[in-house]
């Protein structure tokens, strides 16, 4: 009989956590949406997403039609396309955005490429490489659901962001979200 208890209240106790988990997570991804962009920063850095043989993905397009957007709004603002060549992938990520950007009237003096990340943590670091010495403040370009996570790993590589939240896809929002939650609690637990 007591290990039945036992069970239970364990049971409880993980259900208690993950409902936490879930809230805690939830709360910082709205918060990450907040420091919405105003054009103040010099560079963007537009973050890469699957490409299916040399077409944007769906997700993919989404973010470069809020860098899009953003560029016409601030013609000031130069972008850093990060993203680099998975296996399935016939050219790199920022490759697929600046051929894209470019068809779409960004002049291509506005645009640098950053193609040998495999991650968002190595989006940001290897993007901040290119910055001009002395600028940390950059604006990021993602979906609506990653702001929170690419935010955090800018600031822990010593980066002040606001943000352009991209719109995900309907067919992939939930998938996304839920294992965004488990990526961005790496990213606190880890700092990556």
């Amino acid at each position: 009989m007591k290990s039945w208890k036992w069970l239970v209240r364990s049971g409880l106790l993980l259900a208690a956590l993950g409902l936490f988990l879930w809230a805690l997570t939830g709360y910082w991804m709205g918060e990450g949406l907040k420091a919405k962009a105003d054009g103040k920063n010099e560079a963007a850095i537009v973050l890469g997403a699957k490409v299916n043989g040399e077409v944007p993905s769906l997700s993919l397009r989404y973010r470069l039609e809020a860098a899009l957007a953003y560029g016409e709004a601030h013609p000031q603002v130069k972008f850093i396309l990060s993203g680099g060549q998975g296996p399935d992938e016939a050219i790199s990520e920022a490759e697929a955005m600046r051929r894209y950007l470019v068809e779409h009237g960004i002049a291509e003096d506005r645009l640098l490429l950053e193609s040998m990340s495999t991650s968002t943590y190595e989006n940001i670091r290897n993007s901040k490489e290119l910055l001009p010495e002395g600028v940390t403040a950059v604006t990021l370009i993602t979906s609506d659901y990653h702001v929170a996570r690419a935010r955090k790993i800018a600031a822990n590589l010593g980066m002040t962001t606001d943000a352009v939240a991209a719109k995900t896809p309907q067919i992939v929002k939930a998938k996304l979200k839920t294992r965004e939650r488990l990526a961005l609690l790496k990213t606190y637990l880890m700092g990556k």
